[in-house]
Parts: C-alpha cells; sequence; structure tokens
C-alpha cells in the first residue's frame, strides 16, 4: 500500500500515523457523541433555513472533502490540487443556484481533468476522482434542496434513511455479528449489520414520508423498496471509502471532526445516496423538480 506521510505538503492529521492516535483531551466516545450531535443539529438546522446558510454549510463541507481526499491520495502539488478543486466547487455551486446544474457536472468534469493534468503520473485518475466526488454530493444536495416542490422534505427523507442505516448497522453488528460483509476491506461490517441496516433504512423512508409528506403519490411497497435501494447504496458508499483509505493505507480522512475522523468518513454513505437520489429525481421530472420525482412515482 502507498503511503502519504512521506509528502512533506500534506497537512497534520492526513498521514497514515496520525489517523491512528485518538484525540487527546476527551475520550473517543464523549467526541463521537458531542460531534455526532453538532453534526446533526448543523445539517438539519440549516435544511430548514435553506438558501444561502444551506449552501455555504454543503459548500465548506464538499471544499472539506477534497481536501482531505487530495491529501489522502498524496503526490506532488497537493496545495494547488486542492485549491483548484476548491474554485471549481465555488463555481458549480454557483451554476446549481443559477438554475443550471447541468452547466454544474460540465464544470466539475473540466475541473477533474486539469486536476489529472497537474496530478504526477499515477495520481492523476485519483485526483480527477476526487473532485467528481466531491462536487458530485455538493450538486446533488442543492438540487434537491432548491427543488420546486419537497425539497425540504426530501433531504430529511434522505437523512433518516442514511443515518438509519448507519446506526442499526452498527448495533445490529455489535449485537448479532456472525459472518463478516468484506473482511478484506472493512473487518468490523457484517451480513447481519448490512441486512438489520438496510431493511431499517426501508422504514426509516417509510415513516419519513408518513411524517413529513402524506398523502403522497407512491404505493408503501415502493416506498419500502426505494428506502431500502436508497440504504444499500448508503452501505455501499461506506465500503468504497473503506476500501479508497485501504488501498492508500489511511485509517481516517482526516481528523477534522473529533471522533470521527473527517467528512469523507461520515458523508461517504450520504454523498453516494444523495447523487443516487437526486439524480433519480431529475431523471424523472427534470433537476427543477429532482425531490418531487424522486417521491412521486
Amino acid at each position: 500500500m502507498s503511503q502519504i506521510s512521506s509528502n512533506p505538503l500534506i497537512p497534520p492529521g492526513l498521514d497514515g500515523s496520525a489517523a491512528k492516535t485518538p484525540p487527546s483531551g476527551m475520550s473517543d466516545l464523549s467526541a463521537r457523541l458531542i460531534s455526532g450531535v453538532v453534526m446533526i443539529a448543523a445539517a438539519l438546522t440549516t435544511t430548514k433555513w435553506g438558501g444561502e446558510y444551506f449552501i455555504i454549510f454543503w459548500l465548506v463541507s464538499s471544499v472539506a472533502i477534497i481536501w482531505e481526499w487530495q491529501g489522502l491520495i498524496g503526490g506532488a502539488r497537493f496545495r494547488l490540487r486542492w485549491i483548484m478543486g476548491a474554485v471549481f466547487l465555488v463555481l458549480a455551486c454557483l451554476a446549481v443556484k443559477s438554475l443550471a446544474p447541468m452547466s454544474a457536472v460540465a464544470l466539475l468534469f473540466i475541473g477533474a481533468g486539469l486536476l489529472a493534468l497537474v496530478a504526477e503520473p499515477g495520481k492523476r485518475i485519483w485526483s480527477a476522482l476526487g473532485l467528481v466526488y466531491a462536487g458530485g454530493l455538493l450538486i446533488a444536495v442543492l438540487v434537491l434542496r432548491l427543488s420546486l416542490l419537497w425539497g425540504y422534505e426530501a433531504l430529511l427523507w434522505l437523512f433518516a434513511i442514511v443515518w438509519c442505516t448507519d446506526i442499526m448497522a452498527y448495533f445490529a453488528g455489535r449485537l448479532i455479528g456472525g459472518p463478516k460483509l468484506w473482511p478484506a476491506v472493512s473487518p468490523s461490517k457484517t451480513w447481519s449489520g448490512f441486512l438489520v441496516g438496510t431493511l431499517s433504512a426501508a422504514i426509516a423512508g417509510w415513516l419519513a414520508v408518513q411524517i413529513w409528506l402524506s398523502p403522497v403519490e407512491m404505493s408503501s411497497v415502493a416506498l419500502l423498496v426505494m428506502g431500502w435501494v436508497t440504504g444499500m447504496i448508503a452501505q455501499g458508499g461506506d465500503l468504497a471509502e473503506s476500501s479508497l483509505k485501504r488501498h492508500f493505507g489511511v485509517k481516517d480522512s482526516s481528523h477534522l471532526i473529533p471522533g470521527h475522523g473527517g467528512f469523507m468518513d461520515r458523508l461517504d454513505g450520504f454523498t453516494v445516496a444523495a447523487i443516487f437520489a437526486a439524480g433519480l429525481g431529475a431523471w424523472h421530472e427534470g433537476s427543477l423538480l429532482a425531490s418531487h420525482g424522486l417521491l412521486s412515482w
């Protein structure tokens, strides 16, 4: 596995050894609980407020992700790659805000190509993928929230599914145990956790609609299937990020969030679930009605 600690441009906390050291001054569990409550409160509050607060929250999160990603893969010209990525994320954000999400997607791919040119051989594809990943999250959440119908409610639905599948998979894996899901990538994940987590996501999605969107133009069976599929995609995003970190020999993407690692660590499942949800909704009813298109079949 390649290591990133040899690159002097990598900020402190992104090298493999530092990522294995727990935060000082408080227990890991205490840090996790406090950070978790703060993150959930920030996500829910900014989603409720919408507007500039919501945009800034997710722009900052995506910029943090591109910073972590470029540091994680290592290589030359880290700062230049990160700054270029941040600039294209801002441009993509402005494009979505101007109701031109396809222009935002085009900007992402232009920026990804430039990042590939700047990166050293062997890191070019990885560097480009980082911008696509971070920008995909940003565009997805903005498209969902700015939807003309159900923008706020669709994000609450998505939060319920992703958070529920994460929490239930964790506790089911601890309490039930059993065969490992993919031990070469994530030794702690089990099939029992995966099954309980994704089934719980289906129920959470159904309940979210009953609370916030009833009556809705979807049958209960369709809602349960949609929640189950989205939960599986979120679990897949978690595994994909674990595979990436294992490939580069890193435990956590950074220490930006005490007790939780980095933004990539906390938003891995949510990122791919949001991209799936926004893409499906936009395909169904167009980007201006993506949230309604997501939950009205």
